[in-house]
């Protein structure tokens, strides 16, 4: 009898292990989750070397380099454990990402500011990662974007518009050396609308071929870095979900949004954009919807907010490409809806068991 209650005694404090919550862990560290998201974007950039040579390559390393570099410095000069920070792999995801939202002709000078951009303004000032609320690398694209537009928009034609036999090549090759280019969404741009009339049936036709939506989705055709091929980009989004990284309703929801938006615009006004097809193939609307609105620390952590946000991300996102001065909106959708996810969290959170409002608590609805 005397052992089995001393069996059953409580065990005392030290035999018992104390510490913080969270007390259930996944397993999973900060170092591990950058690998996956690496992991993730090798298709694209095995594509962007393919279709913009091994210059892109020597950008993205170039970048990420810039990148890990501003992060080390900014914790020597605040303190923070230099090598830490750093090993944790976030300022080098950063640094790929800003490196796939350029150009490939980009100035050697650009990715040194981008670097800063990213990194000081749009994370250590903020007290590191886990406490931004935009996301770092369209942080830069943006800043770039408004400071640098020349260097930011100067294109550099893909494999397959280099040759001769390329069917759209006069459409978007400029230039008798054929070193600069336009993007399909820049052409959509910068083409006058036609509200009624026998013409706006016709006024985008050029660009809803069925050739050039196959090259534009294979990714043989101008633009940024990382936004040109969509199956490398959706075989990263399947990593991504295979690795349980990101939530599978914002990329959906997200390009899904912008193909119902401009699918309705086009069916009641064609000539004043092209087709759904086109909208989705096009600009870096992939690459933000996989790999930047996905982000942890700047998307909300529910279902339906996740929901919210990314629908939030596609009207946006259409409302500037169709209506708005710049040919593409996603990288000014995803901020604008980075600064609506506290908010979003706030209306779209999940009530605790138990809950009990304060109006209720005090009496004032009964």
């Amino acid at each position: 009898m005397e052992n089995r209650n001393e069996a059953m005694r409580l065990p005392t404090g030290e035999h018992l292990v104390l510490s913080s919550s969270p007390h259930l862990s996944s397993g999973a560290s900060l170092r591990k989750i950058m690998g996956g998201v690496l992991l993730a974007l090798v298709p694209a950039i095995c594509a962007a070397v393919w279709f913009f040579h091994w210059r892109a390559l020597g950008v993205i390393l170039y970048t990420a380099a810039c990148c890990v570099a501003a992060e080390a410095i900014w914790c020597r000069f605040a303190g923070k454990p230099v090598f830490k920070t750093v090993s944790d792999g976030s300022a080098a995801v950063t640094g790929v990402l800003l490196a796939l939202c350029l150009p490939a002709a980009i100035p050697l000078y650009v990715p040194p500011i981008g670097a800063i951009l990213a990194i000081w303004l749009g994370k250590q000032v903020y007290g590191g990662l886990g406490n931004n609320p935009f996301n770092p690398a369209l942080v830069a694209r943006v800043g770039l974007l408004i400071a640098l537009p020349a260097a930011m928009t100067t294109w550099t034609p893909s494999r397959g518009m280099t040759e001769p036999s390329y069917p759209e090549r006069q459409m978007f090759v400029s230039g008798a050396d054929a070193m600069t280019c336009a993007t399909p969404l820049g052409v959509a741009g910068t083409t006058p609308k036609v509200l009624s009339g026998e013409g706006s049936r016709t006024n985008f036709a050029g660009l809803e071929s069925p050739s050039l939506l196959w090259r534009c989705f294979l990714g043989d055709r101008a633009g940024c870095l990382g936004e040109t091929s969509v199956p490398a980009l959706i075989l990263g989004f399947l990593i991504l979900v295979a690795l349980n990284l990101i939530n599978w309703r914002v990329p959906v929801l997200f390009i899904g949004t912008v193909a119902l938006i401009s699918a309705a615009v086009h069916w009641f006004w064609p000539g004043v954009t092209p087709g759904v097809t086109f909208h989705v193939l096009n600009g870096g609307l992939f690459l933000g919807a996989v790999f930047m609105a996905t982000d942890m620390v700047t998307s909300p952590i529910t279902g339906l907010g996740c929901v919210v946000f990314a629908i939030g991300c596609g009207i946006v996102t259409s409302v500037i490409r169709i209506w708005g001065n710049y040919p593409e909106g996603v990288s000014f959708a995803i901020l604008f809806m980075n600064a609506l996810v506290p908010l979003i969290d706030r209306f779209c959170g999940i009530r605790p068991f138990g809950y009990v409002p304060e109006r209720v608590r005090k009496g004032g609805d009964k």
